[in-house]
C-alpha cells in the first residue's frame, strides 16, 4: 500500500513541490536558499558569529547589552530568503505539516541545550489568536521536538494574560514594554514546571522580548533552569 501511495503521490519538496526521493524534505535548490545556522553562534540567542567556537561561549552585541533571563539559546535558521517563506507558511498558511521537518532542524541546532528530564514548553498564544489562526505554531514545533527527543511536552504550562500588539514597527523598548507581564504560569497547570529544566520554544526570535516574558513566567512557576529555542532568528544583516 505504501509503495502504491508513493507512486500516486510521490514525495515533493516542502517548499517548491519538486519531486524528491524522501518525504518532508527540501530539494537541492531550496536547501541552498535556506540559511541554516551553523558554526560559531551567540550562546544566548543563536545568531551566527564570526570566528570559531572556543571554550568560552561568545555573545553577540545585542546579548552583551540586553539582559537575557534564560541560560542559553539557539535557532535553526536565519529569518530570510526561503527560511522566511517556510516560517510564514507554517505561521499563516495552514502548512501544519512543516512542523515536522522544522523540528528536526531545531533538534540539530539545540543539541548543546538538550538535557535528560528537560520539558518542552511553547510560548503561548492569546486565546483570541485562535479565532483567526486556529493553532499555535510554537506549540506544533514544541510537540514535534518533544516527540523526537522523548521529552515531556507541556503545552498549557504558560498562558497569555492579555492580547499584545503586533511588534512590527516597534522599537526595542516598546517591544519589551508591550510584553511586560503578558505571560504568566497557568493557574492550574503551571505547577508542572516546579523543579524542572525547561526548553522554551517559539517560531521566531527578533528582539527576544516575547521569550524574555515567557522565561520570567517560567521561573515564576518554579523552573530551575530555562533555555530557549527558535525555528528562526532575525539578524540585523539578514
Amino acid at each position: 500500500m505504501q509503495s502504491l501511495l508513493r507512486l500516486i503521490y510521490p514525495p515533493q519538496c516542502i517548499s517548491c513541490d519538486a519531486l524528491l526521493a524522501e518525504e518532508m524534505a527540501l530539494c537541492g535548490t531550496c536547501w541552498r536558499s535556506t540559511p541554516f545556522i551553523s558554526g560559531n553562534v551567540c550562546d544566548a540567542c543563536g545568531v551566527p558569529l564570526p570566528g570559531e567556537y572556543e571554550d568560552q561561549p561568545d555573545l553577540c552585541d545585542d546579548c552583551l547589552t540586553i539582559a537575557r533571563p534564560w541560560a542559553s539559546g539557539r535557532a535553526a535558521l536565519l529569518y530570510r530568503d526561503n527560511a522566511r517563506r517556510i516560517v510564514l507558511a507554517l505561521k499563516h498558511g495552514d502548512r501544519l505539516e512543516l512542523a515536522k521537518p522544522a523540528a528536526r532542524w531545531m533538534q540539530s541546532a539545540a543539541a548543546p541545550l538538550l538535557e535528560s528530564g528537560q520539558v518542552m514548553v511553547p510560548v503561548p498564544a492569546h486565546w483570541s489568536r485562535f479565532l483567526r489562526r486556529r493553532y499555535n505554531q510554537a506549540a506544533l514545533l514544541a510537540r514535534e521536538l518533544a516527540r523526537l527527543t522523548n521529552a515531556t511536552y507541556l503545552p498549557d504550562a504558560l498562558i497569555r494574560t492579555r492580547r499584545t500588539a503586533v511588534h512590527d514597527g516597534m522599537g526595542l523598548d516598546q517591544r519589551f514594554q508591550n510584553m511586560s507581564h503578558a505571560i504568566a504560569p497557568h493557574p492550574k497547570y503551571g505547577g508542572a514546571l516546579i523543579g524542572k529544566e525547561v526548553l522554551l520554544i517559539d517560531d521566531v526570535m527578533t528582539s527576544g522580548a516575547t521569550l524574555a516574558a515567557a522565561a520570567e513566567a517560567t521561573f515564576a512557576a518554579g523552573a530551575t533552569r530555562v533555555c530557549v529555542l527558535a525555528l528562526a532568528r532575525v539578524a540585523k544583516d539578514a
